[in-house]
């Protein structure tokens, strides 16, 4: 499945239970435009619903730039809820979230980046987070998920600074999953997709989901056992069991 989507904005397909959102504003540095929101909420629509994806793999066109962020001309006047909104739906996508970046991250665009389960970068990948240089303060959302994925100091650090990391810190401090070369990158998301797809899915969402909670600090999510209690008795597990034993 392939969409078509007029010129610079988003694409999107979905091939063998895989959906990849691509952003494609290679002159513009892949920048998110306000223009594209709805078309990438529609698109995180097509995958919850889908009931065949199996996971999202969100990456950029080129190999300069992943995404330089929000645009920057549309801050001021057109920065409003729907882009928070784009990034709360792809934190809460049921199926694992791979962030391939295919070179540097900016602005929004890093938030972007740790609302995905996995980010896996290249060697000659930079960050950094200009809002303090702006006068923006940013949304709490974005803060919570820096100093849930980086600790509170790192989220300082780049926060309060603005100051520019290199690819091997992005992987120090836990901003990156994985770093690879630049050639290695197809190969490596490839590695993590077919890892999951491996897994049971029903058992993925709900880990995940769970998993998620317990991040956010939810005291209920880490006391809960019905979603394992529940596996103990599913027809997945006694197959999976089986084909294991045989």
């Amino acid at each position: 499945m392939n969409h078509h989507a007029p010129d610079g904005a988003p694409l999107f397909a979905i091939h063998n239970n895989v959906a990849e959102i691509r952003l494609d504003r290679l002159g513009h540095h892949n920048r998110i435009d306000p223009d594209g929101l709805p078309l990438l909420m529609e698109y995180l629509a097509t995958v919850r619903l889908s009931g065949q994806c199996r996971a999202l793999v969100i990456t950029g066109t080129g190999t300069k730039t992943f995404s330089s962020g929000y645009t920057l001309s549309a801050i001021v006047e057109r920065l409003d809820s729907r882009f928070e909104q784009f990034l709360d739906a792809v934190e809460d996508c049921p199926v694992p979230t791979i962030c391939a970046l295919n070179g540097s991250v900016y602005g929004g665009a890093t938030d972007l980046a740790l609302c995905c389960d996995f980010r896996i970068g290249v060697t000659d990948a930079r960050m950094f987070m200009p809002a303090a240089r702006i006068g923006l303060h940013y949304y709490p959302g974005g803060m919570r998920r820096y100093v849930t994925a980086l600790g509170v100091t790192n989220a300082k650090r780049l926060f309060l600074t603005g100051m520019t990391i290199d690819a091997t810190e992005m992987l120090r401090i836990g901003f990156l999953t994985d770093l690879v070369a630049p050639d290695a990158l197809r190969e490596r998301v490839s590695d993590y997709v077919g890892a999951i797809l491996e897994c049971e899915p029903g058992v993925v969402t709900s880990m995940k989901q769970q998993l998620n909670r317990i991040g956010a600090g939810d005291s209920d999510a880490c006391i809960s056992r019905t979603a394992y209690e529940g596996s103990l008795t599913s027809t997945a597990l006694r197959e999976r069991l089986a084909s294991i034993t045989r």
